[in-house]
């Protein structure tokens, strides 16, 4: 069996109706009767457009005629006008077809902007889950390659497949009524051999495509994750096991580009041995009609006139399918990425979070990442509205999970978490979102202003509120001192601020959000001991007045807490005020002890 005939065609061809069905809305949406118009309207000037050119060659036949002395044009234009009817013809054809192209614009490039923003949008509303599982630059090229294969697609299956089977017909129609049935026989038996050939090949190029995708991507996403962490690279000089490990993927690509680069050569070459079997076969009639006196010279350049009319999109047929198909593959992948089912989803008529004081309750908690490992193990706790409750315990231990169930980056598994009352299940997502502040241990900042990443926590902040914010993050003077101010750059990531500017810039964006629930995940466990005192002062200040959760590893931070839960192995092993739980002597004060010692070593 031949390599391009096995189930993966059968797949690809599934896939690929698939794919159409799924843009077909955007070309013909009920919503927008100027897109409808705007494709009739291309269809109607593409139609002309064929018409003029299967008919210019028949020009050419009489400019011939009429030059050889064969005969005389019924149209009494004489060897000069015909030239010129044919030159205008040809420029007419050109000029419906670069109309054609400007009216269907508008309707594939909002099918393109529409698509792209479903995607983006869809890519937002998936879990953590799949974005921690997957792979951020192999998910940046699906899209992109996704998004190019709409544009191509719209082009090229509406203006080049239909308009070629349309010309393809009318020149049959042509031959068989002006000269003889053989010439259509030839010309239909050299199509379909054509078209067989191209569309087999091509399917299993397809194949080879995909497999040279799938190592770009890979070679994409290993160079992606090498420049993030740049610093990583330099501290453990590791640039030449990043190249070599680099280079590996890049072997992969460059033998399935190879692959794909032969498998090229043998379409174009079986392609061009039945394009001129066929026209010689076609010519040789001609030719044979010329000698026996039933044709015209002009006869014998009209037919050799319209082989190549045709033989010209059948060349491009095979890049345009070939194309087309890469198109509908790496659509595909996108539309398997917008038919990804998003874990968490907002009930039917969901209401929003309604926030009276932003008591927090934790009843019989039980929640794993995965199902044969539990990591909460009913959890029960209770945060007054106003107060601060710090959550410490080992690495492990799930402090950092809580925080994450509470966002509702994941559903629990067992129990309920509510806010004054509210199971956040029963409630949407944003307003959920939108009662809650977060500060994390490592605050990623936009590749902007910084500005513009504190008016993050707000939209359509003001200036005031924005410098406001700043202030009460205890960070608007060393903006003030930078030469640009608030319009300063802090690279990607934020990798211009140190550790200490980027969570103030994180506390200010999360003040200027104004939440009434306050989260903070280890919010000053990478700093030095000097700026955790400059932060938590700044973050005493956020949590007047909110509910705040505080996950911490330095018990320093949070002695002045109302409430200390010491988690164990996905349990609470104590729970009391810092006071209450040093005279406990339990795992609080061994670990009061243990870092109290530490810092006097140190």
């Amino acid at each position: 069996m031949p390599p391009f005939q096995d189930t993966d065609a059968r797949e690809a061809r599934f896939s690929g109706l698939r794919t159409i069905r799924r843009v077909a809305p955007y070309l013909w949406p009920d919503d927008q009767s100027w897109v409808k118009r705007r494709v009739v309207l291309s269809l109607v000037i593409l139609v002309l457009s064929k018409l003029i050119a299967v008919y210019t060659p028949i020009l050419y036949k009489g400019a011939v005629d009429s030059l050889a002395g064969d005969g005389v044009s019924t149209l009494a234009l004489g060897a000069v006008g015909l030239t010129v009817a044919y030159g205008l013809a040809r420029l007419m054809s050109v000029g419906f077809q670069q109309l054609r192209d400007a009216v269907f614009a508008p309707v594939g490039q909002r099918a393109l902007r529409r698509l792209a923003l479903e995607t983006f949008q869809h890519i937002h509303r998936l879990s953590m889950r799949y974005h921690i599982t997957r792979k951020t630059g192999g998910l940046s090229r699906i899209i992109e390659r996704g998004v190019k294969g709409v544009e191509f697609l719209l082009r090229f299956l509406i203006f080049s497949i239909g308009p070629l089977i349309l010309e393809l017909l009318l020149v049959g129609i042509i031959l068989t009524v002006l000269f003889d049935v053989w010439y259509l026989v030839i010309v239909a038996v050299t199509i379909a051999l054509y078209v067989a050939f191209t569309f087999a090949v091509t399917e299993w190029r397809v194949k080879l495509r995909r497999e040279m995708n799938d190592q770009d991507t890979d070679a994409n996403q290993k160079a992606i994750d090498s420049l993030l962490n740049y610093e990583t690279v330099k501290y453990f000089g590791a640039e030449s096991r990043e190249a070599a490990r680099y280079d590996v993927a890049m072997v992969g690509y460059e033998s399935a580009a190879l692959k794909t680069a032969y498998s090229l050569a043998f379409l174009n070459f079986g392609q061009s041995l039945l394009i001129t079997g066929g026209l010689i076969g076609v010519m040789i009639l001609a030719a044979l009609g010329v000698q026996a006196g039933s044709l015209t010279v002009g006869d014998f350049v009209m037919v050799n006139a319209y082989m190549i009319q045709i033989t010209v999109p059948l060349n491009f047929l095979g890049t345009v399918y070939r194309e087309i198909r890469q198109s509908l593959v790496d659509m595909g992948e996108m539309f398997d990425l917008l038919e990804q089912p998003a874990e968490i989803t907002d009930k039917a008529g969901a209401p929003a979070l309604k926030v009276n004081g932003g008591e927090i309750t934790l009843s019989g908690l039980h929640f794993g990442y995965e199902t044969n490992r539990e990591i909460l193990k009913g959890v029960d706790l209770s945060v007054p509205a106003g107060q601060t409750v710090a959550i410490v315990g080992a690495t492990g231990s799930g402090k950092s999970t809580i925080g994450r169930l509470l966002f509702r980056f994941y559903d629990v598994t067992g129990g309920a978490l509510r806010i004054d009352g509210q199971d956040i299940r029963d409630v949407t997502q944003d307003s959920l979102h939108a009662a809650i502040g977060v500060v994390p241990q490592d605050t990623v900042l936009f590749n902007d202003t910084i500005r513009y990443n504190i008016a993050y926590g707000r939209d359509g902040a003001t200036q005031e509120q924005i410098e406001q914010a700043a202030r009460d993050a205890q960070i608007h003077d060393f903006i003030e001192s930078l030469p640009d101010g608030y319009e300063t750059a802090v690279g990607e990531r934020g990798l211009k601020l140190s550790g200490g500017e980027k969570q103030r810039v994180g506390i200010a964006r999360t003040l200027l959000k104004d939440p009434p629930i306050l989260l903070l995940d280890e919010a000053t466990s990478a700093l030095d001991s000097e700026t955790e005192r400059d932060i938590k002062d700044a973050l005493d200040r956020a949590g007047e007045g909110r509910t705040v959760i505080t996950i911490a590893h330095r018990l320093s931070t949070i002695a002045e807490a109302d409430q200390i839960v010491v988690l164990h192995q996905g349990e609470i092993a104590e729970q009391g005020t810092h006071e209450e739980l040093l005279a406990r002597e339990g795992r609080y004060a061994n670990l009061w002890n243990r870092q109290q010692s530490d810092q006097e070593a140190a």
